[in-house]
């Protein structure tokens, strides 16, 4: 059950740090390239980076555990 659950989210994390992520990107070059688009840099960084570091952590957990439950397997005697 573990294991389901860990892979459940880990896809949910790339979910939610991939559309932010891409979001974010959308924003920040809808108003141009180069000094413009910096420009609204720290704005997309507060707006966009905070869902992106959720999904990031949230996909991190799901990943540890999953190795947890394969520790809890090892050790199970048959």
């Amino acid at each position: 059950m573990k294991k389901l659950f860990g892979g459940i989210l880990i896809a949910v994390g790339i979910l939610i740090a991939g559309a932010s992520g891409l979001c974010s990107l959308a924003i920040l070059f809808s108003g141009g390239m180069g000094p413009e688009a910096m420009s609204m840099l720290p704005m997309v960084l507060m707006i966009g980076g905070i869902p992106f570091a959720v999904g990031v952590l949230v996909a991190i957990g799901g990943g540890a555990l999953i190795k947890s439950a394969r520790a809890d397997d090892e050790d199970r005697p048959l």
